[in-house]
């Protein structure tokens, strides 16, 4: 059980962001994302959004630091990602 964090590439409201995932269980990501004051309005779906400036406490915090490609597989494996498609109609 990891909680995965890549670097922050995605451009949004004038900063850059990262994505947090949990490679096991969403409650586990939740409680990990309260307890670093990441509000939930931030949760999409299988993820939490986070700003550039909170990466580094995340990592300090437990997160483990990885590649965007390595995330999306491991939350692939996890069964937890929701698709595109799925996205759509939620």
């Amino acid at each position: 059980m990891a909680i995965l964090i890549d670097d922050p590439r995605w451009p949004a409201h004038g900063r850059l962001w990262s994505h947090l995932v949990s490679d096991s269980d969403l409650e586990e990501l939740h409680t990990f994302a309260q307890a670093h004051g990441i509000p939930r309005r931030a949760f999409d779906l299988d993820h939490y959004d986070v700003p550039d400036s909170a990466v580094s406490e995340l990592i300090t915090g437990g997160a483990e630091r990885v590649s965007s490609h390595d995330l999306v597989k491991r939350l692939i494996g996890s069964g937890l990602r929701i698709t595109a498609r799925e996205r759509r109609t939620r």
